[in-house]
């Protein structure tokens, strides 16, 4: 039957219910007396009540359920309980036993304990009654009904509402129903009180109001509310769910909103930050947020408390009490060990100095520390250092007991209860709650609980507890009991006290403490009938310290206004429960005055919220007073006439202050409309703007196999934490148009209110963007200072476009402070173009202070590569869609196949664009466009001039003014768009001239009135030409539309094709003596005497006259092409050079002009340079053999690269000339080993004799000698700090030097040669690697084996600690490289990829990557954490010694037997740069400690420094990165090609030397190049195994021919251009059909790699030579071996016929020559004199000189018949790997590639019967070569360069600078001279013009 079945019973119970619980309450607050007893009116009540009843009894009691049965049970019981008439009470009572047997009829096959509970319970309380009226035979037979059920009986509480009659025989008694008989008159028993807490309830929460999305809300409780509503799900207290559902709902589809209520929490957060006073309101209101913040703003939050605490003087209460409510309230997870255990020292640490402060500040420090280690129980904090603080903080606590304040004592107790659980791995609490089966986690148990605690099993986990505790014993006979010496408590308490200290147990884990904590939870998740349950059963009941920690949980309710009325009543009935049953609680006395103290503050509180509690506690109190014996009573008296002691109960939460923190942040200035006006403005539409999106690579050295997309990339920076985003890119690689691009999408994505905002920010619009650079671009977009600061709060993704514009040299990030403390938070994308910017230009855009390692995971870079094929074939379809041009898209296409150079000037986005525009203009219709010659100026040039003749048409469909017409009519009869021309020329210039070059020119009639800028923008005619011209104008901001046409402006004003002065001179004759016309050089052929100079002096208002341009590589970049066009360009730069020579004011304008002319290939051979002025110029890689530079002005040129073979420098100022190269030392003995000090001030250099020399970095020189080794040295190493000095040798022993002293402190022996050492960087070990198999561990202190760690199989050669010191990597000759645990000794991975011995192992300076270095010719990159092999670095030929990360860690460097220094990127694996200059092998590599030098001990006895960072201002782009292997001279004469190991060919001209093409496509090195006969076809071969064939006429590769199974050393055409033959290392040679590819044949023979393979003249034989040491005749025809030459006793690399076919010459590596008669078959003369490798031989022409080229760096020209060597270039800079005669009869010239990637042409000339050669032009990235070259009186030469000089074959003797002038300021003033009229006046000119004049007077 349901209950709904009867609803006039349901109601009729209610109202009983009703009635009982209004009697109740009127008793509960009154002392009962027999005067108080109810009056005659309350009995009339009592009857009218009966005559209720009666309607309900006349129900039909059958048909209810035991539910029902037993509420109206319970509602007579309640009512006879309180009826007060005991005919009344009797009647009730015969009316609850019909309920109950109805009930407990119902009930007996019902398994709901809870029914069967209370059916017992209501049992055995009408048995109680019925004993009190005397009917004792009635309640026996109760009890044994209640008895049979088996329930659990519960306090109900209705023993103390008992009104019975005065003379009631039995007042009730507690009783228990007892195993042994019906019951047990007068036992005690524990039983519950139901009317205390009598259900679990929802957990407390603020009632507040639901907002409307963007409402403003009304205190911070609300938007705690709400976002825990938002995380929960769960409606708020007090909010119909209907309602609670409908706005989640909402809200839950409203990002904006969610965000908008999140932002508004961290924005609170970061006003409590800025707020100075922090006061309690100020606390409370952050505090109430502290469920509900990110990870983020709760751990900033907790900063703050932690840091308040920290720094406060005197300790703040209230940061005090909030930082303990803040560690209970944060959210799970957010609290970990490390910041619990800094909470935790710093309250330790204040709890010491607090003992002579207030007992107050002690007992909220005491709270503090109680959370913090609850905390810490809970998140498995262990191992807690015990000598630094558990030890100090356990020692504190042992002090407060003995305290003489009780309080404190127990606080105390607590913590160290608390602190006890922290070092375990599992705490007590812990293993409680794993015994309900259930999991509850988080921080202080204040995060999701699991609902339901079995109770059972938590109290079972208690008892465990008691039982592990060193078998303690019943803590019920602990504290001594009773009311003794009551008396002297009102003197002075110290009675209880005593009794407190007696149960406060600091020795041992206690149970009480788990059980409190257990209490915590329950009060925290509403559950408060639990909480009753688990006070009354748990084991520690009568513990005193638990009975103390239940009532501060019970005032803490009581006191809370969170909490309802009835429930905060029902904490005040507890506390009185726990105060008058001294059977059940004991009579602990320092309990029973807690409790009073608690109920004094309750009746005592004011305030919101105490109206409900006060009166109830009074009332309480008043109860108390009679309670109890006398003595109970005396104390009584005493507490209350004490007062209650000022140790708080948190009562009531302070209001918010007004206004709050909230109501600040709300009352910001709106900045959202801003924001969107700026999206709108910024997000119009794009026009016929073409974008494809770009790719780019990891750096400039990155592989093309490296390529991603850029805005995959960009997008994964910005959802990272990384700051800074570096994007190079050219000029016109389109970095501007992907930014705008950028910008568009972020605004596509942008969140109202809480996104980060996208601000673009143009640079050089921006006046000193280093400072304030957001605020400066915010107020361009007209944002107010108010909205400014408002926008400080919001998070920005700044877009900063054109760094190098704005010529900046700052680091904007750390400049603008940015995400710093109260700065603006934002990621920032910079782009920058490539040339601008050094080798070190990390250092401008890396977050860290640049005087530090800055932090390179925090920023990212890339590189956007030039277009692809497919990109411009894409790029060209739009362009055609959007404008519609005249030419289609195969018309585009057919031009870019057949224009030379055109497919590659297109991959630049801008010049696409130009492209696209004047080609239909430039190229005639039927023109064969492979005769067609586009370049980059010339596209500038055509593209100018259209776009002013579209302007020019556009203004005169215009309706202008009659002024105005009358002006562009007058313009176009000019000309209008030479008019237009001009006004970009003389704009262009004054930009650069006025105000550095920066773009933007900002004009206000009224500011600028009689400036500059009139002259352009105040006149009617340069308005109507402003508007024809490619600028662009923004407000009052002009500039050009884009920066490379600002700088096509400034080179048009340097030379004009178009101006009329330049057309009619004619081209001069500018030949140098003695050589071909086609190489520039200052004398005419016809040698005029030096003093002739031209008729006209060159323009003196020419920008290269006022300003330096050598570092403007764009600008520089188009006047060398102009230079290379124009001749009489050439003639007026050569001018300002030979003028300089007379009169200083040309010096600016020649240095500019030989910049110029060394960068468009003029080559200064043998040219007269004398007295030329050309400081600061850039003449690196420039070709100046035999000039002649006496007397020259040569200060701060920069000579990197440079060829100065036989120069004369005779008298010539050098001070600050650059030569990008060190001096190398000089050693008595082989170099083995090097390394610098970490101050990078000295350097050590260890030798095979066993001694180690120190030099001093400041003048290399050597200061100290270590001798004590008795072998060679394999290893130097400087201690961490540079006090100490490690050296291992050969004699088995490391030795520990003293750095300063040179001293031995230890000598240390291994078994075997000791190959490695290194130090640890904590300094206190080193680590040494052996022959014996084993790393040992020393203690540099006592020079001790602390360790040895084993298992490889092979020698250890290698050793290297991680920059932690927690690791050690070693490699072995087991090919294998191990990674060892330092503190275990045990090797935690193996890394396994070599092929050969691993001889160096060095770690990344992060430490995530170790390099190793092996004899397998590579070096890999391994990840640590993960093992995997990253990178394989290839490119040595030989062994591989020694690697080194540079000190950032961007870079490595590697070398090794092959004598070469190879630079590798460390991230993308491509080599950068290979340093060649040992001849021997090189046994060490190491950087300096700033990275800028790299250091090399060699074989050859030098040790060599190298720059590394001091990188060439330019280099030739063309020149191959890599050794060249062959050269071949095209039989057309007009070219010269050459391949490499960098995978390509290159193609140049062969008169000037004038590169013309790469042909690519191979994919590993090229070997092997040849021509065909009629130079129409090239054949090349590499180490790829394919041969490829190409034409000559377009570059495109025709063929690919495959099957060779191994790399293709050699190709050779036959005569008659049919045939091909390939030689290779699979020991064969092929024969292929050059017209179908098709191979017919193979030659067998050899019996290792063939290298070399030429057809005889008649095209009836082929040679070939061998790895086997031999060549072989063949039959062309049959393809049979008719001869084999033996003889050499190395490899034959290179054969060649003669002209006429009898002879044959073969080279070989065993250093000779030999020349072979071809019929005979037999050798009929050895060359001999070369000593080192000979590695080419080739015929001239007319058969009478034979050139070779060898290892030796010489080549030698011998006579074919006498065999005597002629000519011998020697001392080149790089290893000479080939040679080759042209082509012509006159023998004139030959070429030489070498391995340092250069590529030479020589003439040979006979005088006076002797051979001569000559350089005629050179194209390469070499080295500095100075061979021969005069130095002789130079001045201002630094010692270290002239060391270099003379080291690379310089001679004669510098002017000693010993003298030093003293120069008085006033001296200096006196003959400082005004700058000339007309020079800019600007700081920067200024300074510049007076740093000239104080160098002039410096020489």
């Amino acid at each position: 039957m349901s209950q709904s079945d009867h609803p006039e019973i349901l109601h009729h119970c209610q109202d009983i219910r009703i009635e009982a619980r209004h009697r109740h309450r009127q008793v509960q607050t009154i002392n009962l007396t027999d005067k108080d007893r109810p009056s005659t009116s309350e009995q009339d009540h009592g009857l009218l009540f009966r005559m209720v009843l009666s309607g309900v009894i006349s129900s039909p009691l059958g048909s209810l359920s035991p539910q029902q049965a037993l509420q109206l049970s319970n509602a007579y019981l309640d009512n006879a309980y309180i009826a007060g008439d005991s005919d009344i009470a009797l009647v009730l009572c015969h009316n609850t036993e019909v309920s109950l047997s109805q009930a407990k009829r119902g009930a007996k096959n019902d398994k709901d304990q809870a029914m069967r509970d209370g059916i017992t319970t209501a049992f055995v309380d009408l048995g109680r009654l019925l004993r009190s009226y005397g009917r004792d035979a009635e309640a026996d037979a109760i009890y044994n009904k209640g008895k049979k059920l088996g329930g659990i009986v519960q306090d109900t509480g209705r023993f103390k509402r008992f009104i019975g009659p005065s003379n009631t025989p039995h007042p009730p008694e507690r009783t228990s129903i007892s195993e042994g008989g019906s019951q047990v008159s007068g036992s005690v028993y524990s039983i519950t009180p139901l009317h205390i807490f009598p259900e679990n309830v929802r957990p407390p929460a603020i009632g507040f109001k639901l907002p409307e999305a963007d409402e403003r809300l009304c205190n911070t409780q609300q938007l705690a509310g709400c976002l825990v509503f938002l995380r929960t799900s769960r409606p708020p207290y007090g909010i119909p769910e209907s309602e609670a559902h409908s706005w989640l709902q909402a809200i839950e589809k409203d990002t904006d909103e969610q965000d908008r209520l999140k932002t508004m929490a961290t924005e609170v957060i970061r006003a409590f930050k800025r707020d100075e006073l922090k006061d309690d309101k100020a606390i409370t209101e952050v505090v109430y947020l502290a469920p509900v913040l990110s990870e983020n703003d709760f751990k900033k939050l907790l900063q703050e408390f932690y840091s308040g605490i920290d720094h406060s003087g005197l300790l703040d209460v209230h940061l005090l009490e909030g930082m303990a409510q803040l560690i209970q309230g944060g959210g799970p997870g957010y609290l970990d060990a490390d910041d619990l255990v800094k909470i935790l020292g710093l309250l330790s640490t204040r709890l010491q100095e607090t003992h002579d402060q207030s007992s107050l500040h002690m007992y909220q420090l005491m709270l503090a520390v109680s959370h913090v280690l609850d905390a810490m129980a809970d998140t498995h904090v262990t191992g807690l250092d015990r000598e630094q603080l558990h030890e100090p903080l356990s020692n504190c606590l042992e002090e407060l007991k003995k305290s003489s304040d009780p309080y404190l004592v127990y606080q105390a107790a607590y913590a160290f209860q608390a602190l006890l659980c922290v070092p375990d791995n599992e705490t007590t609490w812990q293993a409680a709650i794993r015994r309900t089966g259930k999991v509850i986690q988080g921080v202080s148990g204040l995060v999701s609980a699991v609902k339901g605690v079995d109770l059972n099993k938590f109290v079972e986990g208690l008892q465990d507890i008691q039982k592990g505790v060193a078998g303690a014993s019943k803590v019920v006979d602990i504290v001594k009991t009773a009311y003794d010496n009551v008396a002297s408590l009102a003197q002075n308490g110290q009675g209880f006290l005593e009794s407190l200290k007696e149960g406060l147990s600091f020795e041992r884990k206690r149970d009480w403490y788990s059980a409190l904590r257990g209490l915590d939870i329950m009060v925290r998740d509403g559950e408060l009938a639990t909480f009753k349950k688990l006070v009354y059963e748990a084991p520690c009941q009568r513990d005193p310290a638990f009975q103390w920690g239940v009532c501060q949980r019970l005032g803490e309710i009581a006191a809370n206004p969170i909490w309802n009325a009835h429930i905060r009543q029902d904490a005040i009935e507890f506390l009185g429960e726990i105060y008058r049953e001294d059977d059940v609680w004991g009579q602990q006395a320092s309990v029973k005055q807690w409790i009073l103290n608690i109920l004094m503050q309750l009746s005592s509180s004011s305030g919101a919220g105490v109206q409900l509690h006060a009166p109830v506690a009074e009332a309480l109190l008043q109860e108390l007073k009679t309670n109890g014996d006398g003595k109970k009573q005396t104390l009584y008296k005493a507490c209350r006439k004490r007062g209650p002691d000022p140790y708080p109960l948190k009562i009531t939460l302070p209001e918010l202050a007004s206004p709050s923190l909230l109501d600040r942040v709300q009352n910001r200035p709106d900045v959202e409309g801003n924001i969107r006006l700026l999206r709108k403005q910024r997000t119009k539409g794009k026009g016929n703007t073409v974008y494809i999106p770009p790719q780019a690579k990891p750096s400039l050295q990155a592989a093309d196999s490296t390529r991603f997309l850029l805005m995959e990339k960009v997008m994964g920076f910005l959802a990272s934490e990384q700051k800074v985003f570096l994007l190079l890119g050219d000029s016109g690689a389109g970095k501007s148009t992907f930014n705008r691009e950028l910008e568009l999408d972020l605004w596509q994505s942008y969140k109202k209110k809480t996104g980060r905002i996208p601000l673009h920010i143009h640079l050089p619009a921006i006046d000193k963007p280093e400072y304030d650079l957001v605020a400066k671009q915010l107020r361009r977009a007209e944002f107010t200072e108010p909205q400014i600061r408002e926008m400080k709060r919001r998070k920005f993704i700044l877009i900063c476009d054109g760094y190098d514009e704005c010529q900046q040299t700052h680091n904007l990030y750390m400049s603008n402070r940015l995400n710093q403390p109260g700065e603006w938070d934002a990621q920032m994308v910079v782009s920058c173009r490539t040339e601008y910017i050094g080798v070190d230009y990390r250092d401008r855009f890396q977050p860290g202070d640049r005087n530090q390692q800055s932090d390179s995971s925090l920023f990212q870079e890339a590189v956007i590569a030039p277009f692809t094929f497919s990109q411009v074939q894409e790029y060209i379809k739009q362009y055609i869609d959007k404008h519609q041009p005249l030419w289609q898209l195969e018309d585009y296409r057919q031009a870019l196949e057949l224009i030379p150079t055109l497919k590659e000037l297109v991959r630049n986005p801008f010049l696409m664009t130009l492209t696209l525009e004047v080609l239909p203009r430039i190229v005639d219709p039927g023109q064969n466009l492979s005769t067609a010659r586009v370049t980059r100026v010339g596209l500038y040039d055509h593209f100018v001039e259209q776009w002013l003749e579209r302007g020019k048409k556009r203004i005169s469909e215009k309706d202008l003014t009659p002024q105005s017409r009358a002006v562009f009519e007058r313009l176009s009869d000019e000309g209008f768009t030479q008019n237009g021309i001009d006004l970009m020329k003389r704009l262009a210039a004054a930009i650069y001239k006025e105000q550095g070059g920066k773009p933007i020119v900002e004009y206000s009639q009224f500011m600028d009135e009689g400036s500059w800028k009139d002259a352009f923008f105040l006149r009617k005619d340069k308005q109507l030409l402003r508007e024809a011209c490619p600028l662009t104008r923004n407000g009052n901001q002009h500039r050009f539309i884009h920066r490379s046409l600002l700088e096509y402006g400034l080179a048009r004003a340097v030379f004009d094709p178009h101006d009329r002065r330049n057309r009619t001179v004619s081209e001069p004759n500018m030949s140098r003596r003695g050589s071909v016309g086609s190489v520039m050089s200052i004398a005419s052929q016809d040698g005029v005497d030096e003093d002739d100079t031209p008729e006209q002096e060159p323009d003196i208002n020419s920008p290269l006259v006022w300003r330096t341009f050598v570092n403007d590589h764009s600008l520089l970049q188009l006047l060398e092409e102009r230079a290379q066009q124009e001749p009489m360009f050439k003639k007026q730069l050569l001018a300002y050079i030979e003028y300089s020579k007379k009169d200083k004011k040309w010096r600016k304008a020649a240095a500019n002009a030989i910049t110029i002319l060394v960068r468009a290939g003029v080559q200064f051979i043998g040219a007269d340079l004398r007295g030329i002025q050309i400081p600061r110029a850039d003449l690196s890689h420039g070709v100046f053999d035999s000039a002649q530079l006496q007397d020259a002005d040569l200060r701060k040129v920069n000579f990197r690269g440079t060829w100065l073979r036989q120069t004369d420098m005779s008298k010539a100022q050098l001070a600050g000339a650059q030569f990008g190269e060190l001096p190398f030392l000089t050693e008595d003995s082989e170099d083995s080993t090097c390394g610098y000090s970490p101050r990078g001030n000295s350097f050590a250099v260890g030798l095979d004799n066993g001694d180690i020399n120190i030099y001093t970095t400041s003048n290399w020189e050597r200061i100290r000698v270590l001798s004590g080794h008795t072998g060679k040295i394999l290893c130097v190493v400087y201690s961490p700090k540079g006090d100490q000095i490690a050296s291992c040798s050969e004699d088995g022993t490391v030795r520990l030097w003293n750095s300063e002293t040179g001293s031995l402190q230890h000598k240390i022996d291994h078994t075997d040669w000791v190959r490695c050492v290194a130090y640890s960087p904590y300094e206190n070990q080193v680590a040494s690697a052996s022959y014996d198999m084993l790393v040992r561990l020393w203690d540099v202190s006592t020079g001790d084996c602390c360790q040895i760690l084993s298992g490889h199989t092979g020698w250890v050669l290698g050793v290297a600690y991680s920059p932690n010191g927690q690791q050690i990597a070693s490699g072995s000759a087991d090919h294998t490289v191990w990674l060892w645990d330092v503190k275990t000794g045990y090797c935690s991975c193996i890394l396994a990829g070599h092929r050969d011995k691993v001889w160096s192992v060095v770690y990344s300076p992060r430490g995530d990557h170790v390099a190793s270095a092996s004899e397998d010719t590579t070096i890999r990159l391994w990840s640590v954490e993960t093992g995997d092999c990253s990178h394989v670095l290839s490119g040595h030929i030989d062994f591989i010694y020694t690697v080194a990360y540079s000190p950032n860690g961007d870079q490595l460097a590697s070398a090794g037997v092959d004598a070469t220094v190879r630079i590798w990127d460390a991230e993308t694996g491509m080599c950068r740069q290979i340093l060649t200059g040992h001849n021997n092998t090189i046994s060490s590599v190491v950087y300096s400690p700033g990275g800028d030098q790299i250091a090399t001990s060699s074989s050859d006895r030098t040790v060599r420094l190298w720059h590394v960072s001091d990188g060439a201002s330019r280099s030739i782009s063309s020149g191959h990165s890599m050794e060249v292997n062959s050269v071949k001279c095209s039989p057309r004469g007009n070219l010269i090609a050459s391949c490499s190991k960098d995978n390509t060919i290159h193609l140049w001209a062969s008169d000037t030397g004038a590169f013309r093409w790469i042909l690519g496509g191979h994919t590993q090195a090229v070997f092997g190049i040849a021509y065909s006969p009629q130079g129409d076809l090239l054949a090349s071969g590499s180490s790829d195994n394919t041969v490829r064939l190409w034409s000559m006429e377009t570059g495109a590769c025709l063929r690919v021919l495959r099957g060779h199974s191994n790399h293709v050393q050699g190709v050779a055409f036959s005569p008659q251009g049919n045939i091909i033959a390939s030689a290779s290392d699979d020991a064969t040679v092929l024969l292929w059909d050059a017209g179908t590819g098709q191979c017919f044949r193979t030659l067998y023979g050899h019996t290792n790699g063939v290298l070399s393979v030429v057809f005889s003249p008649d095209g009836n034989r082929i040679a070939t030579g061998s790895m086997d040491c031999t060549a072989q005749i063949w039959d062309a025809d049959t393809g049979t071996c008719t001869k084999t030459l033996p003889g050499h006793t190395n490899w034959v690399r290179n054969i060649a016929f003669s002209p006429l076919g009898h002879q044959l010459a073969s080279a070989s590596y065993d250093h000779t020559i030999r020349l072979w008669d071809v019929e005979a078959g037999e050798c009929r003369r050895i060359l001999s004199g070369h000593s080192d490798k000979v590695s080419c031989v080739a015929y001239s022409s007319r058969n009478e000189l034979l050139a070779s080229s060898s290892w030796d760096k010489t080549v030698r020209l011998w006579h074919v018949t006498s065999g005597q060597c002629r000519a011998e270039i020697r001392n080149l800079p790089g290893l000479i790997r080939s040679v080759a005669w042209s082509p012509s009869n006159d023998d004139n010239y030959f070429v030489t590639g070498s391995m340092d990637g250069s590529v030479l042409k020589w003439q040979v000339t006979n005088e006076r019967e002797q051979c001569l050669v000559r350089l005629c032009w050179r194209a390469t990235n070499g080295t500095l070569f100075v061979t021969g070259a005069s130095m002789q009186d130079v001045r201002g030469l630094t010692r270290i360069s002239k060391q270099l000089l003379k080291q690379r074959g310089a001679f004669g003797e510098p002017v000693n600078q010993t003298s030093k002038k003293v120069i008085t300021l006033a001296s200096v003033i006196s003959k400082l001279k005004l700058p000339p009229a007309g020079t800019a006046t600007d700081p920067s000119s200024m300074m510049n013009f007076l740093v000239e004049q104080l160098e002039q007077l410096g020489q």
